[in-house]
């Protein structure tokens, strides 16, 4: 699976309350959620997920709360994929629920600039920074994983499943 896109960059200890503040989480209609992601963060975020649709962030990604409206609004938002340092374990986890590609990248976290321009093939672990000709090598999703981001999330990837008889 490869994601080709630009970069908005974020720094570290981005929390959930950040990514969808507290009084939205009234709704769970995505549009609803997603026209709110980052507005404590980042007034501009609205502007810059119209053509730039990977997050880069420092270490501690996600961490706060546990809810899944956080990965839902930047999913929901149109972000294809998020690289961090590190990631709060819950939020890396239920943003593979949801299907929202997570990849842990130190160096690549560091190195990518905002507007950058990246192609991350999840299969190989290999994240290209076009701008600056730069490759990262990470450590590739499994394979089923990639199955649940394929389907959409795990509930449909459930589906799939039953329906295939697996």
């Amino acid at each position: 699976m490869i994601i080709r896109d630009s970069v908005i960059k974020y720094g570290n200890n981005i929390d959930t309350d950040v990514i969808i503040p507290a009084r939205y989480l009234n709704t769970a209609d995505e549009r609803e959620l997603a026209s709110h992601c980052f507005e404590d963060l980042d007034r501009g975020f609205p502007e810059k997920v119209k053509t730039r649709k990977i997050i880069v962030a420092g270490s501690n990604f996600g961490c706060g709360s546990s809810r899944e409206h956080a990965p839902i609004s930047i999913k929901a938002s149109g972000i294809k994929a998020v690289i961090a340092d590190s990631f709060a374990r819950i939020f890396f986890r239920n943003a593979i629920n949801i299907g929202l590609p997570v990849i842990t990248g130190r160096e690549a976290s560091m190195f990518i600039e905002d507007g950058d321009e990246l192609e991350i093939d999840l299969s190989m672990g290999i994240i290209r920074d076009i701008t600056k000709d730069k490759s990262f090598e990470v450590k590739p999703l499994p394979d089923f994983v990639q199955g649940i981001i394929k389907s959409g999330g795990y509930i449909n990837f459930t589906r799939e499943s039953i329906k295939k008889g697996n």
